[in-house]
């Protein structure tokens, strides 16, 4: 009988929102597959759960993804976590996951906290239509960006979110800025952890206040048209 694999949500910066469930399940599996085993190995510690890591990230090859499926096939449970938030979810571990289905392997969701639906919770617009393009790409901006707004279905959307690096936020919220200026931000930086900013208003506002923080971490970027 085949084993079970577990897709395990760990927090995005405060190691209170794990779920009991997932603990009790990373404490249980026969392995755990994780995107960076020394960032991982910060939360097992924490939770002093010993069970053995391997690492699997956007990097690896076909092979490390077949010989987790073949530990699967012989009946070892196998836990999925990526560095924070739900595997697959603009995280590494959609291929395993799809390999696994593709050979009649279980897949069991452990659900808990993600950016995306942070970020909605606060921004008064979360029982809006809301399209979600994850990470923009680095490159051909302008292109994907107009392919967005000359799109016959964003009329559909009340929100878009987005996640966007300290390197670039600047830059693309300048952008966004001579598309229309009338458009309204939620920008969040560094959620759930000690140092999460919230910033709220239209493309100039928001750009004025960053000036005044820190851009260091991860943004998430909710704009409402």
């Amino acid at each position: 009988m085949s084993g079970i694999l577990y897709i395990i949500a760990t927090p995005i910066g405060n190691l209170g929102d794990i779920t009991i469930r997932a603990i009790e399940t990373l404490k249980q599996v026969d392995l755990i597959a994780c995107e960076d085993t020394r960032r991982t190995i910060k939360l097992l510690n924490h939770f002093e759960i010993k069970q053995k890591m391997v690492s699997l990230h956007m990097h690896s090859k076909l092979k490390k993804i077949d010989f987790l499926v073949e530990k699967l096939f012989i009946g070892e449970n196998i836990a999925l976590v990526t560095d924070a938030g739900t595997p697959g979810i603009c995280d590494p571990g959609g291929q395993l996951v799809q390999k696994a289905i593709e050979n009649g392997i279980e897949a069991v969701a452990i659900p808990g906290v993600s950016a995306l639906a942070t970020i909605l919770s606060i921004s008064g617009n979360c029982n809006e239509p809301c399209l979600f393009l994850g990470y923009l790409p680095k490159k051909g901006r302008e292109n994907f960006w107009q392919r967005i707004f000359e799109s016959a279905e964003i009329g559909k959307f009340k929100t878009i979110c987005f996640y966007e690096s300290c390197h670039r936020i600047e830059k693309t919220l300048k952008f966004l800025l001579d598309i229309n200026p009338n458009f309204k931000l939620v920008v969040a930086r560094e959620l759930t952890k000690k140092f999460e900013t919230v910033i709220r208003g239209d493309v100039a506002s928001v750009l004025e206040q960053l000036k005044n923080s820190s851009t260091k971490g991860e943004f998430t970027v909710l704009l409402i048209p």
